[in-house]
């Protein structure tokens, strides 16, 4: 059973876009967030992308299911007299949401933020864990009323 859903509406409309108009980008745009997501044991892992940005420019909230990452990369243009020569990085803000699956347990999200990657750990709600059902011996007994 998949536990996270991915969206990212703006890849989404350009992917259609693309589908429509039969135009493929050769310099395709990549998100501004990179993200990778795997389940270890009862944890899913998510590891997103944001070097070059302060850990205090970075929100991390939960609001109902909807993980949502918001990022403040700087823009190196608007200090003194610089003139950008390539600008392949995305600067500003940005946003990803994640839509979690009711098994995860959003109150026990943990956070870090390390080298340029913010490493998000959602554990598996103990609601959603499998568990063993003991298996009672011997012949049920019935309640007569005399």
């Amino acid at each position: 059973m998949a536990m996270l859903m991915r969206t990212d509406a703006f890849h989404e409309l350009d992917r259609l876009a693309e589908q429509a108009l039969g135009v493929v980008s050769a310099f395709a745009r990549p998100s501004a967030m990179p993200m990778d997501a795997w389940r270890d044991g009862d944890t899913y892992v998510l590891a997103i992308d944001l070097p070059g940005v302060d850990p205090s420019a970075i929100d991390v909230s939960v609001e109902q299911n909807t993980l949502t990452v918001k990022a403040e990369r700087p823009d190196p243009t608007t200090r003194g007299d610089v003139e950008m020569q390539v600008a392949e990085r995305h600067h500003g803000s940005m946003t990803r949401q994640l839509f979690l699956d009711d098994g995860l347990d959003t109150e026990r999200i943990d956070a870090r933020y390390d080298a340029g990657v913010l490493t998000l750990r959602i554990p598996v709600a103990e609601k959603a864990k499998p568990r063993r059902i003991a298996i009672n011996a011997g012949p049920e007994r019935a309640q007569i009323d005399a």
